[in-house]
C-alpha cells in the first residue's frame, strides 16, 4: 500500500521506517534540512537499530524522504506523526496537526485516510474531520491511532506491540488500518535488523470510536506516572522505617492487578511523553470539567525527586561547592541521547549550579548536554569520570554501568561513595570493593537499628 507519513522525529521516522519494513510504499515528510539530511541515511536522533533500518529500506526503495505537500498525492493512508508540545498552559500546541489539515485539504486529490498518531486531546479527530469537510474534502475519513512508542526500544514497539489501538466511525477505516498493520497482528514478522526482536504471538487489534481511542494514550502515560511516583513515595517511607522498597516493589508485582512494570524508585520521569501527557490530561479533565487534582500531586512528587536527591548529595558531602563529582548518565532513559526533561540532567544542573565540578560520562547524550551546559566537564568513559571523584553517581540506568571493573574505580576515586539515583548497582559487589553504597528506598543494618530506635 502506498503510505504518507508526517512528520519524521521518533515517531514519524519509526512509523514509517517500520511500515516500509513490513512491505508498504513509504513517504515520509518533513521539513527540508531534515529530509535532505535523512535522504543521505543521517538520522537526527539516536534510537538502536533505526539507521540501520532506514538504511535497508531506503536501499529497497520501500521508503523516501519529501515534502507533505508529495506525501499526500501519494499516500492513500497518511499518518500525522508531527509534535504537540505542550503551551505555557500546559495544554497540547496543535498548531502543528493544523498545518498538516491545511496541506491535505490542499493536496488531496483523491479519498484519503488521514490517521492521527500524535498525541492529542479527545475530540481532536473531531475538529480535524469537520476542517477538511469544510474545505472540500469531505471524502476524506479520520481515524486516530494512538503511539506507544518506547524510546529506547522503539522497533520493538513497533513490530511486536503491546497491541493496537484504531478509533474510527466506519468499518472501512477499521479495515484499512487492520490491512496496513497484517503483517504485525499476526504477530510472525521480524524485525530484519534487530536479532533479539523475535515473534511473540498475534497482537490485540481494539477498535473502538475516536474520543475513546483519543483518551488511550494520554490515560496509560499519566497511570504509568502515577505507578512511578507512588513506588517513590514508597521509598521514602521504606528509608523511614528500615524497610527494602526493592522487596516490597517485588511483591507488589506479582499480584496481577498490579504488575512489576514502573515499579522502580529514582530521581523521577522525565522525557518528552509521560510529563507533556500528564499535563495534557489534566487540561483535557479541566475543559470537561472533572477534577484529576491526582495528576497534579503525580507531578508534584515528580518534581521534588532532584531536589530530594541532590539534598542527599548535599548532606553526604557536607555541602557541594567545589566538590568533586562523577555523573554517571545525562540522558532521561538508557538507548537514547534524548535530555528533554531529563532528571539526570537537572541533577547536574542544580549541581553546577551551587559549585560542584562535576565530571560526567553518557553513552550517547554527552555532546548534547554540552550543548545545554557547557560548563560540564565530559569524560569518554566512565573511569575517567571517576577520576579523584569525592561521589560517583549512577544518573542513567545505562547496562554498562552494571559491567564496570570496582576494583579500577576503586584506585580512581578519592572517596569510595556511590550514590545510586536508578537503583541499577549490587550492595554486596560494590561492599566487597569497598565502597560505600548509597541507595533510593534500601538501607543499611545501621540505618535499620536507628529507625527502630526513633520509634521505640
Amino acid at each position: 500500500m502506498e503510505i504518507g507519513v508526517i512528520g519524521a522525529g521518533h515517531v514519524g521516522l519509526t512509523t514509517a521506517a517500520g511500515l516500509a519494513a513490513i512491505g508498504h510504499q513509504v513517504c515520509c515528510a518533513d521539513g527540508p534540512e531534515n529530509v535532505a539530511s535523512l535522504r543521505r541515511g543521517e538520522i537526527p536522533f539516536f534510537e538502536p537499530y533505526l539507521a540501520e533500518i532506514v538504511g535497508k529500506q531506503l536501499a529497497a526503495s520501500r521508503l523516501r524522504f519529501t515534502t507533505a505537500g508529495e506525501a499526500v498525492r501519494l499516500g492513500r493512508a497518511l499518518f500525522i506523526c508531527v509534535g504537540t508540545p505542550p503551551l505555557e498552559n500546559g495544554e497540547a500546541d496543535l498548531s502543528e496537526v493544523e498545518q498538516v489539515a491545511q496541506v491535505v485539504a490542499q493536496e488531496a486529490t483523491s479519498p484519503r485516510l488521514v490517521i492521527q498518531k500524535s498525541t492529542v486531546p479527545v475530540h481532536t479527530g473531531r475538529w480535524l474531520q469537520q476542517y477538511l469537510k469544510q474545505h472540500g474534502r469531505a471524502d476524506c475519513e479520520v481515524a486516530s491511532n494512538p503511539e506507544f512508542m518506547r524510546e529506547g526500544s522503539a522497533l520493538e514497539a513497533f513490530f511486536h506491540p503491546d497491541r493496537i489501538v484504531v478509533g474510527a466511525e466506519s468499518p472501512r477505516a477499521v479495515s484499512l488500518l487492520k490491512a496496513i498493520y497484517g503483517p504485525v497482528i499476526s504477530g510472525q514478522f521480524t524485525c530484519p535488523v534487530h536479532d533479539t526482536c523475535s515473534p511473540r504471538g498475534a497482537v490485540p487489534f481494539v477498535a473502538m470510536d475516536l474520543a475513546s481511542a483519543e483518551l488511550v494514550k494520554l490515560a496509560s502515560n499519566s497511570f504509568l506516572a502515577t505507578k512511578i511516583s507512588f513506588i517513590n513515595l514508597m521509598a521514602d517511607l521504606c528509608e523511614a522505617t528500615g524497610a527494602d522498597v526493592q522487596r516490597v516493589a517485588e511483591a507488589m508485582g506479582l499480584d496481577p492487578r498490579i504488575g512489576p512494570a514502573f515499579l522502580r524508585p529514582g530521581i523521577g520521569f522525565g522525557g518528552f511523553c509521560l510529563p507533556k501527557d500528564v499535563a495534557a490530561f489534566v487540561k483535557v479533565a479541566e475543559k470537561f470539567g472533572c477534577d484529576f487534582s491526582l495528576l497534579r500531586e503525580v507531578e508534584k512528587v515528580n518534581r521534588e525527586r532532584v531536589d530530594r536527591f541532590v539534598n542527599r548529595i548535599r548532606i553526604e558531602l557536607g555541602g557541594l561547592r567545589a566538590r568533586r563529582i562523577a555523573a554517571w548518565g545525562l540522558a532521561f532513559k538508557p538507548n537514547t541521547d534524548d535530555l528533554r526533561n531529563s532528571p539526570a540532567l537537572a541533577v547536574v544542573r542544580n549541581l553546577v549550579a551551587e559549585g560542584a565540578k562535576v565530571r560526567a560520562y553518557d553513552p550517547q547524550a554527552t555532546e548534547r548536554a554540552l550543548a545545554e551546559l557547557p560548563a560540564l566537564q565530559a569524560c569518554a568513559d566512565p573511569y575517567e569520570a571517576a577520576r579523584n571523584a569525592e561521589a560517583i553517581l549512577v544518573l542513567t540506568d545505562w547496562d554498562e554501568f552494571q559491567r564496570l571493573d570496582w576494583r579500577r574505580l576503586k584506585e580512581c576515586v578519592s572517596h569510595p561513595l556511590v550514590i545510586d539515583g536508578r537503583n541499577v548497582l549490587s550492595h554486596d559487589q560494590l561492599a566487597r570493593h569497598g565502597f560505600r553504597y548509597i541507595s533510593i528506598g534500601r538501607v543499611s543494618a545501621g540505618q535499620v537499628a536507628a529507625a527502630l530506635t526513633s520509634v521505640t
